[in-house]
C-alpha cells in the first residue's frame, strides 16, 4: 500500500517492469479525482507534470510516471547501452503492467495525459482501460501518426543499424542538420530543439532506446477513437501553433475526428504546451467535476 501523503520523492512501483526493470512514479496533489500522466522523451514524470500539479492538484492526485529509459526508471547509465538488446514493448505488455498499477492502487475511474512521445502510452492505456477512462487529454501527441523518418529507423533491423551508428557518432547527424538550416528546410527551433536533446551521449542512448524498443505502441485512430466513443471516453486534443515537433498537420487524422471545441490550439511551442494545456482547463467548467 502507497504512503497516503504526497511525496514529493516518488516511488518505485516494483511490480511493474519491462524487462525486469523498474517503473517509477510519483504522486502529486491530493484532489479527488485520478490523473495518470506520461512525458515527451527527454523528461521525467514529475517535472513534465509540474504545471499540472500546481494549477489542477487540487482536482486531481496525480500519478506521473517516469517512463522506460527516463528519470528514476533510466537504467542506460549503467544497465543499458547501445548494444544491449531487449524486446519491444508491445501494447498487450503494457496493458498488464497498468493493469498491475490498477489493481494496486484500487482504482475504479481515472483521467489520462500523454505529452508528445507520452501520447503513445497515454493511447495505449486509453485502449486497454475504456470502461475506467473519463478523460484523454493529449498534447502535441505522438502515436497519432507515424514520421517516416521514425519509420524508417526503426521498422528493420539493417537500419536499425545505421540509426545506432548515427546516435553513436552524431557529427554527421549535427553538420548534415546544419546544413539543412542553412537551406531552410528546417526551422531554426527544430535544429536547435534537436541538438539540445542529442548533446551527451547519455542522451542519445535515451533517444535511441526509447525509439526502437517503443515502436511497436502503434494505433488505428479511426478504431481507437469508436472504441473509446462507445466507453463515452471525451478526448481532448492540444496543439501549439508555434510547434514545430509535433505540428498540427501530424495529428490531422485526429483532430477531424473530434467536436472542434475539444481541439484546443493554444499560442506556443512543443516545450510550453504543457503548461499552457493546464492554464486552459483550469479555466473550463466542462472538464470539472468528481466522478
Amino acid at each position: 500500500m502507497f504512503p497516503p501523503d504526497i511525496f514529493p520523492e516518488g516511488f518505485f512501483f516494483k511490480q511493474t517492469r519491462m524487462n525486469e526493470f523498474p517503473l517509477h512514479v510519483t504522486r502529486l496533489g491530493n484532489g479527488p479525482k485520478v490523473l495518470l500522466a506520461f512525458h515527451g522523451i527527454g523528461q521525467d514524470g514529475a517535472g513534465c507534470f509540474q504545471s499540472w500539479a500546481e494549477l489542477l492538484g487540487h482536482q486531481y492526485t496525480i500519478y506521473a510516471f517516469d517512463l522506460f529509459f527516463h528519470g528514476k526508471s533510466n537504467v542506460t547509465h549503467h544497465e543499458l547501452n547501445f548494444e544491449t538488446k531487449l524486446s519491444p514493448l508491445t501494447k498487450e505488455r503494457w496493458q498488464q503492467l497498468m493493469q498491475t498499477f490498477i489493481l494496486a492502487q484500487k482504482l475504479t475511474h481515472f483521467d489520462l495525459v500523454g505529452f508528445s512521445m507520452g501520447g503513445r502510452f497515454a493511447l495505449a492505456t486509453a485502449e486497454g482501460f475504456p470502461a475506467q477512462c473519463r478523460q484523454l487529454f493529449l498534447l502535441a501527441p505522438d502515436g497519432v501518426s507515424e514520421h517516416p523518418l521514425y519509420r524508417l529507423a526503426t521498422r528493420f533491423s539493417p537500419v536499425r543499424a545505421v540509426f545506432r551508428y548515427v546516435m553513436q557518432h552524431p557529427a554527421i547527424m549535427f553538420s548534415a542538420m546544419s546544413l539543412a538550416q542553412k537551406m531552410s528546410l528546417i526551422p531554426v527551433s527544430t535544429a536547435r530543439f534537436v541538438k539540445n536533446m542529442l548533446q551527451t551521449p547519455t542522451q542519445r542512448d535515451v533517444i535511441y532506446q526509447s525509439w526502437v524498443h517503443f515502436r511497436r505502441l502503434r494505433f488505428s485512430i479511426p478504431e481507437l477513437y469508436e472504441h473509446l466513443q462507445t466507453n463515452h471516453v471525451k478526448l481532448w486534443l492540444f496543439v501549439g501553433t508555434r510547434d514545430t515537433i509535433l505540428p498540427a498537420r501530424q495529428v490531422k487524422a485526429l483532430a477531424r475526428l473530434l467536436p472542434k471545441n475539444q481541439v484546443v490550439i493554444l499560442e506556443c511551442g512543443h516545450a510550453q504546451l504543457v503548461a499552457k494545456a493546464a492554464r486552459y482547463l483550469l479555466q473550463q467548467n466542462d472538464f470539472t467535476g468528481s466522478y
